[in-house]
């Protein structure tokens, strides 16, 4: 009964409502794509380990650090383990292309969620012109089709909310998995800088 209502509801908006169900299942599978990463992301992550490569490195003691490091599926240890590896070449360098990797991993199909809060409503709105043209041309007929109008206000109405309703429900999660990621760029940041700074103040008395 509720999926016949659903198809109902859906054929009555017109032709614009493809092109919206394109774009509801779409933003359906990056959100679930998303969750799903996220949430083993985080059964990755490590702090207890994360501390004693940190002791380590506060010890001067490298090569311990860069061994704990080695093989964690932790995002900021596998910065860490990257720039230790260069430590003798371009720490700096090395521990910025390794948070840049990571971030890139966690904004994956992000954009993608940003064009269908922008489109979706685009879609609607379209749907809204093309039924309101429909009923205003049943007006200017020789006979005044009463459905007609009914018709092409309903489609306008239909197209309209459903590009809404999609435009909202993208919207939470894509500022969620924003704040996500930057919580992790700031973890990735402090980390590195931690880094950069005991393995620059270890050098002179590594050198004595």
């Amino acid at each position: 009964m509720l999926g016949n209502i659903i198809v109902q509801y859906f054929l009555e908006g017109g032709p614009v409502m493809w092109p919206i169900l394109v774009c509801a299942l779409v933003a359906v599978a990056v959100l679930g794509e998303r969750c799903l990463w996220w949430w083993r992301e985080s059964r990755k992550r490590d702090p207890r380990k994360l501390e004693q490569i940190l002791a380590a490195l506060e010890n001067a003691d490298v090569p311990a650090a860069t061994k704990l490091a080695e093989g964690s599926e932790d995002p900021v240890i596998r910065m860490i383990y990257r720039g230790l590896s260069h430590v003798n070449t371009s720490l700096q360098g090395a521990l910025q292309l390794a948070a840049g990797i990571e971030l890139e991993r966690a904004g994956k199909y992000l954009t993608v969620m940003d064009t269908l809060v922008t489109l979706a409503p685009l879609l609607g709105l379209l749907g809204t012109v093309t039924g309101l043209m429909r009923a205003f041309l049943s007006v200017g007929g020789a006979e005044l089709a009463v459905a007609k109008v009914t018709g092409g206000i309903g489609e306008a109405l239909i197209a309209t909310a459903c590009g809404l309703g999609i435009a909202i429900i993208s919207l939470i999660p894509y500022n969620y998995f924003n704040g996500k990621i930057a919580r992790l760029q700031f973890e990735l940041e402090t980390a590195a800088t931690n880094v950069e700074v005991m393995v620059e103040a270890k050098r002179p008395a590594a050198g004595q």
